[in-house]
């Protein structure tokens, strides 16, 4: 589990194709590798993956053709947002977060408004029912709150922290996303289909 709050960006330095998937090299930047043992779950841009190897600054992670298929940033080289698995004793800065991205959204709008930025993003149609307005949602593994919602459409306030720290200063309009709705979301939909099924 994860809290969505990132703890550094790192880069992608290398993607080596494997027999299923590939295998990614990432020079973590400022990520504390202290504690980090092989076979611990780091968060990629919202994607939880194993640690299969580490030299100092690098970790290598396996990545299987099936999340290649459903999420967006993992394929080539570039910066990753990164965050590391949640002890029981950890903040919950952000929101509970898994790191199985549910779609990718794309962005409509990315512009300054005042001292922030807004960030309007237009998500899957299967996904929009789990997006309400003052919800959290995961946008490439940043824990965010939804502003406003409209149809498949929804926009989020981006502080002058978020964007600094972050990959999403880097969004334009049409770039991709990896999407994790709220957790809580997914079970309470899936609680009430149960009760619908079984009345």
């Amino acid at each position: 589990m994860f809290s969505g709050i990132v703890a550094a960006t790192g880069r992608i330095l290398s993607v080596s194709p494997l027999e299923e998937g590939v295998r990614l090299t990432v020079d973590v930047g400022s990520l504390d590798l202290d504690d980090v043992q092989l076979g611990d779950s780091i968060a990629n841009s919202g994607v939880c993956l194993t640690v299969i190897a580490r030299e100092g600054n690098t970790v290598q992670f396996d990545v299987s053709r099936e999340t290649l298929n459903c999420t967006v940033g993992l394929d080539a080289p570039g910066e990753v947002n990164l965050e590391k698995a949640l002890r029981l004793a950890d903040r919950l800065g952000g929101h509970l977060v898994t790191g199985h991205v549910d779609g990718l959204g794309e962005v409509l709008r990315f512009a300054p408004v005042g001292e922030s930025h807004e960030l309007v993003i237009r998500a899957p149609a299967a996904l929009a029912g789990y997006i309400a307005r003052k919800g959290s949602i995961t946008v490439d593994g940043v824990s965010l709150t939804v502003n406003q919602v409209d149809g498949c459409d929804f926009s989020i306030n981006l502080i002058p922290h978020t964007v600094q720290v972050t990959t999403l200063r880097r969004l334009t309009t049409g770039s991709k996303v990896n999407l994790e709705i709220d957790l809580i979301a997914r079970y309470c939909e899936r609680l009430l289909s149960m009760d619908r099924s079984t009345s």
